[in-house]
């Protein structure tokens, strides 16, 4: 089973962006820049909402070692040149590889940067993933995860699913006494719905969801309604769409004629339309390309009016 059927189963306002070469003076522009909106995540950690998704940095099939490791450091160092403050990882990406490589990369961590992991799902295989959500388990992934990434408390631990043969509660028990002990600083959900936040906040506070969402994909419009009324972080995973850059790179994609009008790249306009749609929102793209990396965190100089994002809206068919 992929995980992508695995877990399928369970700036509005500004200039608006003309052509003329916006996109290198959008890269230009984004080249040292720090000037992102920020979010508070948790109350007390500020993190500029467009952050980078680590999964990509790891072998084909997020599995093992990428082909050039050395890359895959300059790809995690360039991030935050680029003003990435939120880096979001898993035990399973490797499984292990991108949380060892984030710390062979950027450790001692520069002050702000947030180190993002989850833990929950297990890995027999390239582009296999099987959930295990046992406490016993849980603990060790937290333990396990602070020593790779070199961390005394890790600033946001995710539940990477729900075990359908392990009840939410006891699943987050064990991460209520990794917390207490000092080592979670805030606790996340991933691919979940607005009942079962609704339980795991009987056991504990939650600070972010991430769960599946893209302009084309809008399954979770709910719990993103539900994170913006309870001022929650949501992380979207697959924010362009499809696997690796996404639908959103390949000739014909839905957003292609909208990019090319507005003269930038439909990865960007994805992004930058993720941005626009909730404040809460906190992209994580991954790209094991720095190139890709450099396009993707340009999104956040695009303006376009309100009017025009509703336009774009309403040409993707969801």
């Amino acid at each position: 089973m992929t995980r992508r059927k695995f877990l399928g189963t369970t700036i509005a306002g500004g200039a608006t962006v003309l052509a003329g070469g916006v996109f290198q003076k959008l890269a230009s522009a984004v080249t040292t820049s720090t000037d992102q909106s920020t979010f508070q995540l948790g109350g007390d950690l500020s993190v500029n909402r467009l952050g980078f998704g680590a999964m990509r940095i790891t072998g084909e099939g997020i599995w093992g070692w990428p082909p050039d490791r050395e890359n895959a450091k300059k790809v995690l160092r360039r991030a935050l040149d680029l003003g990435v403050n939120l880096i979001d990882t898993a035990d399973a990406y490797g499984p292990e590889t991108s949380e060892l490589l984030i710390a062979e990369a950027l450790h001692p961590y520069p002050k702000g940067v947030v180190i993002a992991t989850k833990g929950g799902l297990t890995r027999p295989g390239p582009d296999s993933w099987i959930p295990n959500c046992r406490p016993e388990y849980l603990s060790q992934c937290v333990d396990k995860s602070l020593k790779r990434l070199k961390l005394e408390r890790i600033d946001l631990y995710q539940l990477h699913t729900v075990d359908r043969k392990v009840p939410i509660e006891d699943s987050l028990g064990a991460l209520k006494k990794a917390q207490d002990a000092g080592k979670i600083r805030h606790v996340g959900l991933s691919n979940v719905t607005t009942q079962e936040i609704e339980r795991a906040k009987k056991v504990l506070p939650i600070v972010s969801i991430q769960n599946r969402y893209n302009i084309e994909d809008r399954d979770s419009e709910d719990v993103l309604s539900y994170c913006e009324k309870e001022k929650m972080g949501f992380l979207p995973w697959a924010p362009v769409g499809g696997s690796g850059r996404g639908s959103l790179t390949k000739s014909g994609n839905p957003l292609e004629a909208e990019a090319k009008r507005h003269n930038v790249s439909a990865v960007q306009l994805a992004l930058a339309w993720l941005l626009q749609k909730s404040p809460v929102m906190l992209p994580i793209p991954g790209t094991a390309n720095i190139a890709h990396l450099e396009d993707n965190m340009a999104a956040v100089k695009l303006q376009l009016t309100a009017q025009e994002w509703k336009e774009i809206e309403g040409k993707i068919t969801t």
